[in-house]
């Protein structure tokens, strides 16, 4: 008879990642392409570049949910 295996650890929670900046809708750089989000990506950790495309992703879908108040 076999032995019982001993447990695993569990994972924990993903570790909480600082929030990529996403310009202010009176930023200049706001004008809605989203492209001055990216225009620094290639000088910036590409630790942090997850962040980036996860606020612009956010950005796009507050985006979309306002066609229907069109």
């Amino acid at each position: 008879m076999s032995e019982p295996s001993r447990p695993r650890p569990v994972p924990g929670p993903p570790a909480e990642r600082p929030s990529a900046a996403v310009p202010a809708a009176d930023d200049p750089a706001a004008d809605g392409s989203g492209a001055a989000v990216f225009a620094d990506l290639d000088q910036r950790p590409v630790s942090e570049h997850v962040d980036v495309y996860e606020a612009e992703h956010a950005r796009l879908e507050r985006e979309l949910r306002t066609i229907d108040q069109l």
